[in-house]
């Protein structure tokens, strides 16, 4: 399974999807978050894999 993380709430995915469509499936937009896997950041198109753990952060703009 695939573990991804965001402001304390965890979900368990099938691996073999991209990072774009894990952040659909969890209900959350991707251009609202960022994947991070081991301290880098992941681009959309990653495909992620067995035993990952990704952590999604919130992406923060301002003017």
């Amino acid at each position: 399974m695939v573990r991804i993380k965001f402001r304390g709430q965890e979900w368990e995915l099938k691996p073999g999807l991209r990072v774009k469509e894990a952040i659909k499936k969890v209900g959350l937009s991707p251009n609202a978050v960022l994947a991070v896997k081991g301290g880098k950041l992941l681009t959309e198109d990653v495909v992620l894999r067995e035993g990952d753990e990704i952590e999604l952060i919130s992406v923060i703009s301002g003017g």
